[in-house]
């Protein structure tokens, strides 16, 4: 048996969001406008799961994410499961810079990784294709140790874009043909015979189905 419903949700806003800086794991915690999305959320998916059978929330132990998942846990009634599998994708040298800091420091590198190199290791750190074989097994273990229900988990744009094409079964990583997870949106995955299918993308608190 398995979880029926998978939740992917990205955490709130950090000042680093706000600054366009580059997080990869560096430990920023959400702020003030970060915890208002985490709360907006937390009501949104609640009501649309109230019996909808057993809930299971498990978090990337990164603060910003594990704040999110705290608000959606108490909201939900559950407890969190730290995950550190779930982290962000570790960029290396590039953490905590701007944009433009990285362009003039590695210049082919991020031209690579706009372009969507699965493969490229930034800032030295790690690649999107690590990050997303990590990230599904956490996923899909803690999917595969349901009954049925709806497993939430709450982790980071990159390693959650990561993982759903290692998920859906699309070991190319198509980068581009995703657009980015926005801060407090949610990708959704259902159970069906021939595997997992990706039913939401980039939904959050108020937005239209």
């Amino acid at each position: 048996m398995s979880a029926r419903r998978v939740i992917l949700l990205r955490h709130g806003q950090t000042a680093y969001n706000a600054e366009a800086r580059f997080q990869g794991q560096l430990d920023v915690p959400l702020d003030e406008v970060g915890l208002g999305q985490a709360k907006r959320v937390a009501d949104t998916l609640a009501t649309e799961l109230a019996g909808s059978g057993p809930v299971r929330v498990l978090s990337s132990d990164l603060s910003r994410a594990a704040q999110t998942a705290e608000v959606m846990a108490a909201r939900l009634g559950v407890d969190v499961a730290p995950e550190p599998r779930l982290r962000e994708i570790y960029a290396g040298q590039w953490q905590g810079l701007l944009r433009e800091e990285i362009v003039a420091g590695w210049p082919e590198d991020y031209r690579a990784w706009r372009r969507g190199d699965a493969d490229i290791q930034i800032g030295g750190g790690e690649s999107r294709a690590e990050a997303g074989l990590r990230a599904s097994a956490a996923i899909t273990e803690a999917a595969q140790s349901m009954d049925d229900g709806t497993l939430i988990c709450v982790s980071h744009g990159g390693s959650l874009r990561a993982a759903i094409f290692l998920l859906l079964g699309v070991p190319s990583f198509p980068w581009n043909a995703l657009v980015g997870l926005r801060n407090a949106h949610w990708a959704e995955l259902q159970q069906t015979s021939g595997g997992w299918r990706l039913s939401v993308w980039n939904i959050g608190s108020g937005s239209e189905r």
